[in-house]
């Protein structure tokens, strides 16, 4: 089976000769082996690893990403980022807190940059309708309440 991780800038990962590899999405952790179905999924931040035909154990951070199997034969993983190393545990260690510290500044970030959309949006209407700002104003739009017809 082959493996191919890519990141937006490079491909990180390709090996022809995988036995088995083991991934991790929202549900948990999964193992693929040659001849496995057809399969997509979203990656959580995590690391892969697999095993090569002369039983060699490998891996590869991931900082999320699609992970999709292909006529049991190829599997290809599609990432943000992504950090190969045979020393899991400083994958684990270093590689995946700065992933998880990065996505959890980019959330923060996405929630800022949010609130200063809504802001915005309250200070041009405050601007453009003072009086319905302020709670007495007449509606924005349609016929006034109570008007014949």
């Amino acid at each position: 089976m082959k493996l191919v991780v890519t990141t937006p800038l490079a491909i990180v990962v390709e090996v022809e000769d995988i036995r088995h590899l083991r991934a991790e999405d929202e549900s948990g952790s999964f193992g693929i082996r040659p001849g496995h179905a057809d399969f997509l999924t979203a990656l959580a931040v995590s690391v892969l690893t697999w095993r090569d035909g002369a039983g060699g154990e490998h891996h590869v951070a991931v900082r999320g990403g699609v992970l999709e199997v292909q006529d049991g034969r190829t599997v290809a993983v599609a990432s943000r980022e992504a950090v190969a190393g045979d020393d899991l545990q400083w994958l684990e260690k270093e590689v995946l807190t700065s992933f998880h510290r990065r996505l959890e500044e980019e959330r923060a970030a996405r929630i800022d940059s949010h609130r200063l959309y809504l802001n915005a949006i309250r200070q041009i209407y405050r601007y453009l309708r003072p009086e319905a700002a302020a709670g007495g104003g007449p509606p924005l739009s349609g016929p006034r309440a109570g008007a014949s017809q």
